[in-house]
């Protein structure tokens, strides 16, 4: 199954190879990626795919310090 999530975080170096990580790490690929830097900000438009719940990727993103806001 697809999901799309719009991320938004704090611009940082590290902050993208976090999220792929963390995206691996849990069993989704992600198949689709667009990326806007904002000011200090970074915004993430991408699509994983798995067929793992939704949840189990959100809930690990929204830990990361850098990231602001998860839709």
């Amino acid at each position: 199954m697809e999901h799309q999530i719009d991320l938004t975080a704090q611009h940082r170096p590290e902050v993208l190879e976090r999220i792929l990580r963390i995206a691996r790490h849990r069993g989704f690929t992600v198949t689709q990626m667009d990326m806007q830097l904002i000011d200090d900000k970074v915004r993430l438009k991408f699509t994983v795919k798995s067929d793992r719940t939704l949840d189990l990727l959100v809930s690990q993103l929204e830990k990361i310090y850098d990231v602001v806001e998860i839709k």
